[in-house]
């Protein structure tokens, strides 16, 4: 999506009346095992030195604990039975080896994790960065659609549990396959025929395994989604605090909050309970090979056809060989969790940006802002028609006024001015020409618009001011300032421009915050001028010193004026009625009061509202 510099105030979303309903939750993108690891692995792969170095550190490790086994086996064989003779030699060098080879392998194993967690942050940190990226392209649509606690979440939560599977779990895997495999050669070496007891067990192991993955990972899927629904729940309610209070809406809220809180907990306890299943399982399995192991050598040594030694050894590896299945059945439903974590990150990572620019687009210059509407027909949901033919003609540096009741559609006509959304039908010109045929950046470029919601981000007094012009000067934004009347206020500060503005700027009131947006707007040298009752939020004192400087931000440019207050917009050139999507009145003030009709009773029923 392309940047708009020009963006002065809060957010741009639709007003509660012109949305759609109440916003979807983030469930994921459904991807196949073989699917979702392959993605994995291309995170992976972009490290493929601490990838191919993570691989000779785990056969390393792995192959020097497995010598253990070997040398045990040669240590006991070393005793004769039945005479109580000692090669003592021979044990004592196979002790010493399997301590070296002991402690080599605790060594490697230290490097190892070192060396995944180094990767594991590296991956996190790219797939934290891919989904910023991606969130910065998407469409305002988009954002509209999805509550930003369920954003957050994804971010931050579901990104972590991929994180903590990638440096903890894969490297419990990448270490059980060595470890299986070696130790399945290594039984194969003793005694061939006892292996013939892992035909039956390894089996029964899989087909419970997928199995249970099946039933499991839809599970792990909506424990992800009922914590996004409840992270939205929990910063929605946060950030309407004087609000809540206000209304002493405590009570609900806290039921509100149990409510959500409960299915999550619900959702996991589920998914654990269901996950845990696994490792009793798989290690029932295992612990009945061991028995058939030591029933079968017990038989096989009383015959003669095998050594103690070979035996214990044999025994060993086995528990090796089932020891890691049994590992990685415990942290099955951690890998599920992960999976389930991953959809949703690569849900964010996958959503569809803002279209492109047609390849034909041209940039919009030398503006002179001369803005018609012809026939605009606009939905946001199929056949639910938010606009029907709606015609506008701007003039350049006229003053159009859009006024109207909530959900009449207007914030909608800004938003297709923007070219947030597009027009279903009909068509929208800047100068004659079509803005579906002009680049995005240069049509927003070629508007400056001061919202009724501020924002403000954390950072000093200059640099929120001098945030839509990157290299103004401290001369360029104290002159802002001035224009906007908040420069005495700023000089009062302890620190004046160089204060610290923090969590949307709470330490100052509104009607502060709503002339720094301003004072950022008289930096900007844009043709034409999109103000949201910019002045709402002061008192009649500072609106009248707000306007006079507003009156000199909108001399010579093309202005479009939301107005909820009719009085401020009396001296308007144009003023559009809307209701229902269309314009029922247009004209000056004067003339609309004159015909007695819509506009008028609107206007008279503010007044009769305040008296």
């Amino acid at each position: 999506m392309a940047s708009n510099p020009n963006l002065i105030g809060g957010n741009n979303r639709m007003t509660r009346g012109e949305t759609s309903g109440d916003k979807r939750r983030l469930e994921g993108t459904k991807l196949n095992m073989g699917a979702l690891l392959k993605r994995l692995w291309k995170y992976m792969g972009r490290s493929r030195g601490l990838l191919v170095l993570s691989l000779l550190l785990s056969l390393s490790s792995s192959l020097l604990a497995l010598y253990g086994p070997k040398l045990s086996g040669r240590a006991i064989n070393a005793i004769e039975l039945g005479t109580g003779r000692v090669d003592f030699d021979t044990v004592l060098r196979c002790a010493a080896l399997m301590a070296v080879c002991y402690l080599g392998s605790a060594v490697l194993s230290f490097l190892l994790n070192v060396i995944m967690v180094r990767l594991s942050r590296r991956i996190s940190r790219q797939m934290r960065h891919d989904v910023f990226e991606n969130l910065a392209s998407l469409p305002v649509s988009w954002f509209d659609r999805f509550q930003t606690g369920d954003i957050i979440s994804v971010i931050t939560y579901d990104v972590d549990t991929v994180n903590q599977s990638l440096s903890s779990d894969l490297l419990q895997i990448l270490q059980s396959v060595v470890t299986v495999s070696v130790s399945f050669f290594m039984m194969l070496s003793i005694a061939p025929s006892m292996v013939l007891i892992f035909v039956v067990t390894i089996p029964l192991t899989v087909l419970f395994t997928r199995w249970l993955a099946r039933r499991v990972r839809p599970l792990f899927r909506r424990r992800s989604l009922r914590l996004g629904e409840l992270n939205g729940f929990v910063e929605e309610m946060l950030s309407g605090q004087k609000t809540i209070r206000a209304y002493g809406r405590e009570k609900q809220v806290l039921a509100g909050f149990d409510e959500k809180n409960r299915a999550a907990v619900d959702a996991y306890t589920s998914a654990e309970a269901n996950g845990t299943l696994t490792g009793p399982s798989v290690n029932f399995i295992n612990n009945l090979s061991l028995a058939l192991i030591c029933v079968f050598g017990s038989l096989q040594f009383l015959r003669g056809s095998l050594r103690l030694g070979d035996l214990s050894s044999f025994v060993q590896y086995s528990r090796k060989f089932s020891g890691p299945i049994n590992e990685v059945a415990n942290i099955f439903s951690e890998l599920q969790s992960a999976f389930a974590a991953a959809e949703r990150v690569f849900s964010l990572i996958d959503a569809e940006p803002e279209p492109e620019d047609r390849a034909d687009a041209v940039v919009l210059e030398n503006v002179r802002g001369d803005v018609q509407m012809r026939d605009v027909d606009f939905s946001y949901v199929p056949g639910e028609p938010i606009i029907r033919g709606l015609n506008l003609h701007a003039e350049p540096g006229s003053l159009t006024a859009i006024v109207g009741p909530t959900g009449a559609g207007k914030t909608t006509i800004i938003n297709l001015l923007m070219r947030f959304y597009d027009v279903d039908g009909g068509g929208i010109y800047i100068d004659g020409k079509d803005i579906r045929d002009l680049t995005r950046s240069s049509l927003r470029g070629a508007f400056t618009m001061v919202l009724q919601d501020t924002w403000l981000f954390h950072g000093t007094i200059f640099e929120n001011i001098a945030y839509g012009k990157p290299g103004a000067t401290m001369e360029d934004v104290v002159r802002a300032a001035k224009a906007a009347r908040i420069h005495s206020f700023i000089s009062r500060l302890p620190q004046g421009y160089d204060t610290v503005l923090s969590d949307n700027g709470t330490s100052i009131s509104k009607g502060q915050k709503q002339m720094l947006t301003i004072a950022r707007a008289m930096l900007l040298d844009a043709r034409m001028l999109i103000l949201d009752e910019a002045t709402s939020n002061v008192d009649t004192g500072t609106e009248q010193q707000i306007q006079a400087a507003m009156r000199q931000l909108m001399q010579g440019k093309t202005c479009f004026v939301i107005a909820h207050r009719l009085s401020t917009i009396r001296s308007a050139d144009h003023i559009l009625v809307l209701n229902g999507g269309k314009i029922v009145e247009q004209g000056d003030h004067e003339t609309l009061m004159a015909k007695n009709g819509f506009y008028r009773k609107l206007y008279e029923s503010q007044f009769d509202s305040v008296s």
